[in-house]
């Protein structure tokens, strides 16, 4: 691991901010490195609110967008919403279509299947459509790279709105209303909104038009928080804001598909790790085990039995799975150390078999034990499918671009992507995929690194300390969970590995000449136990996080690595 320490901040900036909210100056200087620099600043911060949600209007083509779909309830056109399978997708679709289900009877739902369609829209969908009389296709979480498809469903006499996050390409689709903020000529003044986020701005503006404000669309925020979870967007800005609020429902009146997945877990408080971990994958288990519409179906029912039997129906394909993922994972592992490819900028490995649904889950566990940017193909129909994933701070979506001549279709982020080839094309694509990362990786991006806010001592960290880190949250991307390190710990005779296989660390320090411990846990640190024998002193980069253990609540040292 590479530790990195963030700089120091202005000190100037930071004596005024702690003198102005009366907090030490370790919480000061970490708001300061947040960008929160004066008292305005930080009341939006500690309490954000629905007034600073940007008008839905300042999208580029919002207007036309809402103007449509006022035209399609009054003249009561069959409108069909169309979503990715993914959790961002599949959330989007249950927003989407239960908003305009209070205002429309004439609505359908429609998300591909991942083995038959594959991503985005597609062909079948539109010929559905079509079929069945309906005019007006939402598109959530997909479409920005779909002309062909836009085009050819104009000669349908089908319609579309594009509702998406993603990168467009050089040009955009024929479609009456395109809402993506990473359009280059949209000035809306926040770009990282995730699909389900640029599906809310349109409900957001359609309840304006109405005469209503944003405080009406409450009950749809639990979707919106679980999507910006899950599909790792910045928690800045405006996302912060429907995140916090979106967690605030799903903790005190989750709709019934929530509630059927929170009770089979027991869990009183969701922080959006919990969402992240553990509703997530749930959602994502239906569309990479069965099919997308499951999780739909789920997050919109409104008998609680219902959603109860779909729940346990979801909870069996998350098993199924859990188990593809184990399995996939151990075969490429060994696929990887027999093929000698260790040395190698990239991972790159492929077989037929491999369950589709999951390469993009396996592709994340390859990337964490190499470290470094990883695809995953299988066998889907004639043309191999792969899911991408990066390192931090790489960015994998362009180096597929540079690839492009190899790929038939691709499409993504930064951090994670998917694409479609010829198999023909397999080897060559990926030689000129290690050539490109090869020849453009800063080599040090391929040892993972652990950024540091700052160096505290022992005696800093207090219930009251803590209590104000826990106002940070949600924490993610932009607004991570910060993470401390202590020089000159020991440990005071008790430290052990534990776990089924000994994997973790538990241990009690303390930092001389205090003689005051705290307990402290690292998850797979197991095998650096002997750095802590004899109370050889040892330095340790953590997180604080709270121990709940027979009914007693203890602060705790979450840690990161250690030296």
């Amino acid at each position: 691991m590479r530790w990195t320490i963030k700089p120091l901040p202005d000190s100037i900036k930071v004596q005024e901010l702690q003198q102005s909210l009366g907090v030490e100056k370790a919480i000061a200087s970490l708001l300061v490195q947040r960008g929160i620099e004066t008292f305005e600043d930080a009341k939006k911060f500690f309490r954000p609110s629905l007034e600073e949600l940007h008008s839905p209007f300042l999208m580029k083509d919002m207007s036309k967008a809402v103007k449509r779909i006022e035209q399609a309830i009054a003249t009561g056109e069959n409108i069909m919403v169309y979503g990715d399978y993914d959790v961002d997708g599949t959330t989007s679709v249950a927003l989407m279509s239960s908003y305009l289900k209070t205002r429309t009877p004439q609505v359908a739902t429609y998300i591909p299947d991942r083995y038959a369609e594959g991503y985005g829209v597609s062909y079948q969908g539109i010929d559905y459509a079509a079929d069945n009389d309906i005019s007006l296709i939402v598109a959530l979480d997909c479409g920005i790279k779909a002309i062909d498809k836009v085009a050819y469903a104009k000669e349908k006499g089908v319609e579309f709105i594009i509702c998406d996050h993603h990168r467009p390409g050089a040009a955009v689709p024929d479609a009456v209303a395109v809402l993506d903020p990473k359009q280059e000529d949209c000035t809306y003044p926040y770009k990282e909104l995730c699909g389900c986020g640029v599906g809310f701005k349109l409900i957001q503006a359609l309840e304006e038009k109405l005469g209503n404000t944003v405080d009406t669309l409450m009950p749809y925020l639990d979707l919106v928080a679980t999507a910006i979870g899950a599909d790792i967007v910045p928690i800045t800005g405006e996302n912060r804001v429907l995140a916090y609020f979106g967690l605030h429902v799903i903790n005190t009146l989750p709709r019934n598909g929530f509630k059927a997945i929170l009770d089979q877990i027991k869990k009183k408080v969701f922080t959006i790790t919990d969402v992240v971990f553990i509703v997530a994958p749930r959602i994502n288990a239906a569309g990479r085990m069965k099919h997308g519409l499951h999780a739909v179906e789920l997050l919109t029912e409104e008998n609680l039995e219902n959603a109860q039997k779909f729940a346990q129906e979801i909870e069996q394909y998350n098993a199924d799975r859990r188990s593809a993922d184990r399995t996939i994972t151990e075969e490429a592992l060994d696929l990887i150390e027999k093929s000698n490819e260790q040395e190698r900028f990239t991972t790159v490995v492929y077989q037929e078999d491999w369950h589709k649904g999951v390469i993009g889950i396996v592709a994340s566990r390859l990337t964490e034990t190499y470290y470094r940017p990883t695809l995953v193909f299988t066998k889907s129909g004639d043309k191999l499918a792969a899911s991408a994933r990066s390192v931090k701070g790489f960015d994998v979506y362009n180096a597929l671009e540079a690839c492009a001549e190899h790929i038939e279709q691709f499409g993504g982020h930064k951090y994670a992507a998917g694409l479609t080839l010829k198999e023909s094309n397999y080897k060559v694509f990926k030689e000129k995929f290690e050539k490109v990362v090869s020849t453009t990786i800063d080599k040090q991006l391929l040892t993972p690194e652990i950024t540091i806010d700052q160096e505290l001592n022992l005696l800093d960290i207090t219930p009251k300390f803590y209590r104000i880190l826990k106002q940070f949250a949600p924490f993610g991307p932009g607004n991570m969970s910060p993470v401390f390190l202590t020089r000159s710990l020991t440990d005071t005779g008790y430290a052990k590995a534990v776990g089924e296989t000994k994997d973790h660390l538990k241990c009690s320090v303390q930092q001389l000449p205090n003689k005051a411990s705290i307990g402290s846990i690292g998850f797979n640190l197991g095998n650096k136990l002997e750095l802590l024998k004899d109370k050889k002193p040892f330095d340790a980069v953590y997180s604080i996080d709270e121990n709940e253990w027979n009914g007693n609540v203890s602060l705790q040292l979450k840690l990161r690595d250690i030296r």
